[in-house]
């Protein structure tokens, strides 16, 4: 009966877990875009502090990659087990 319940189960999961990835890599995608775009306004007002601005970037654009990969191995993880 059990087993008989997982089959059934089974195509929602697969189908959750690839939504799950893909509104995490939009997500990501759209964040990072975010990001380039109020960095490059904000060296173009100031462009004697377009050092600061890049790292600070650079730092955040890696902090929402590091977010987006958690999402898309959380989806795996719910497809594979």
């Amino acid at each position: 009966m059990l087993s008989m319940i997982l089959a059934a189960v089974a195509p929602v999961v697969a189908l959750g877990a690839a939504l799950g990835a893909g509104i995490a890599a939009i997500a990501a995608g759209i964040g990072i875009g975010r990001i380039g775009s109020s960095a490059m306004e904000a060296i173009a007002r100031q462009p004697e502090a377009a050092g600061d601005i890049r790292s600070s970037m650079i730092v955040i654009a890696a902090l929402v990659e590091g977010v987006a990969l958690f999402a898309v191995i959380v989806a795996a993880l719910a497809l594979f087990l």
